[in-house]
């Protein structure tokens, strides 16, 4: 029996997702892919579970695109790799739950999409990323997506037109990543960030995940009309009421949905 690519682990209300193929630094093949968005599925449908982490084994995060896979593929198949990858991008961003990448080593092409694509990132110091595919003749086109709109324009611009690795300090610094940490304490740390993230009521976060991303693709003046309604419709909720007369009355709050 052979192990699984991505291994499930629950544990406090987090879901730690591990990808399980370090002996290929992790390739985000179809195979791996699939196996991930099931994980994702799960986490999304499971009323244990209110942040999911993505991490790796080994010492590359993700490697990117399966290349043999590209290669030895027909357009047609090209299309569903890419519509598959998309689909996983896509379905991180457009869960309820909170999504943390904990990131060691490099993290390269659809790698580094995939580090972009979470709502948070937790990297070691010897962490890097990188969006290489114009050294092989294939512009990071699809991993640009998530990246320009992670870090400032030309920070992606430089990362796609060169190739060059960012080093963890310089993800940073640029917003790709929102804290380094040594090495032995990526784990911890990252699971301390999610507990955080945990300790607020699930409804809460499920209202603000997408109203966020929501209103980020609208101009400034639709952007206020979409998040004032959303603030209305949150105060209707039992633990908005809950969580204000608790701070009113200088008392911790009691969630429903904790």
């Amino acid at each position: 029996m052979t192990d699984p690519l991505v291994i499930h682990d629950l544990q406090e209300g987090l879901a730690v997702l591990t990808l399980n193929d370090p002996t290929r630094r992790n390739v985000l093949s179809s195979q791996m892919m699939e196996e991930l968005l099931r994980c994702l599925s799960d986490a999304e449908k499971s009323p244990d579970v209110r942040v999911v982490v993505i991490a790796a084994k080994g010492s590359v995060f993700s490697s990117g695109h399966d290349l043999r896979e590209l290669a030895q593929g027909d357009r047609e198949e090209q299309t569903l790799v890419f519509s598959l990858c998309t689909n996983l991008m896509e379905s991180i961003r457009l869960m309820s739950k909170p999504v943390i990448a904990s990131v060691q080593g490099l993290a390269t092409a659809a790698g580094c999409q995939l580090v972009a694509t979470c709502d948070l990132a937790v990297a070691s110091e010897d962490a890097a990323f990188a969006t290489p595919g114009v050294d092989i003749g294939l512009f990071c086109t699809t991993p640009a997506v998530a990246v320009g709109r992670a870090v400032p324009a030309k920070v992606a611009m430089e990362m796609l037109l060169t190739g060059e690795p960012v080093s963890a300090k310089d993800a940073l610094k640029s917003g790709l990543v929102n804290r380094v940490v040594p090495g032995d304490d990526l784990l911890e740390a990252t699971l301390s960030l999610a507990r955080k993230v945990a300790s607020a009521p699930t409804s809460t976060v499920s209202i603000g995940k997408p109203a966020f991303y929501h209103q980020m693709s609208l101009d400034r003046p639709e952007a206020y009309q979409i998040a004032q309604k959303v603030m209305v419709d949150n105060l209707q909720h039992p633990d908005a009421v809950e969580g204000i007369n608790a701070f009113l009355g200088k008392r911790p709050p009691i969630w429903s949905t904790q």
